[in-house]
């Protein structure tokens, strides 16, 4: 048990990177997409750029941080299987499922994006970019918590920052239909 709290450390530090991995992968899918439809020769130099940055982001940094911290994650319900009977934990690991659906998703638009290949719009790009956030809000909530949480409050609070999120994009969307930006 000693090495419990480097583990846990390990676990936290790789769990945050894999997050911004996915955060910033949307990001750059927006910028590609948006890049895919300028004329020449920005579409090729924003392209080949964008798809490097992303290459780099999603095989050097987003996934070999997303299977670390489900290294350390099972190193830890190793170190403490009594975890695994809490309900807590059964609510988190549903959202982990959920996390590497969502990841197995984004590498779906990544592999389609390399190969030019836009099936989706920027602006369902950057309303992909939210379901990170819902599932790390979640997780965060239920480890530090450590309960179920009272569904009530907890679906309300999902749907208010949900709503929040929609509205924030509208907004941002039509500021960025009046000055005209595509960037």
């Amino acid at each position: 048990m000693e090495y419990y709290n480097y583990i846990k450390a390990l676990h936290l530090i790789f769990v945050i990177t894999w997050f911004a991995g996915l955060f910033y992968i949307p990001r750059l899918f927006v910028y590609q997409i948006e890049a895919f439809h300028r004329p020449s020769p920005d579409k090729e130099i924003l392209g080949e750029q964008l798809k490097l940055m992303a290459k780099r982001l999603w095989y050097i940094i987003t996934w070999p941080s997303a299977i670390l911290a489900t290294i350390f994650a099972l190193w830890l319900l190793v170190l403490m299987p009594s975890w695994l009977e809490q309900p807590w934990m059964h609510v988190k690991l549903t959202f982990v499922i959920l996390l590497f659906l969502y990841h197995l998703k984004t590498h779906i638009y990544f592999i389609q994006l390399q190969n030019d290949v836009v099936k989706k719009t920027s602006n369902f790009m950057r309303l992909w970019n939210e379901g990170a956030t819902f599932i790390l809000f979640a997780v965060v909530f239920l480890v530090i918590l450590k309960s179920a949480i009272n569904w009530v409050f907890g679906v309300v609070g999902i749907l208010v920052l949900g709503i929040l999120l929609m509205l924030g994009f509208k907004v941002y969307k039509r500021i960025r239909e009046k000055n005209g930006d595509t960037f």
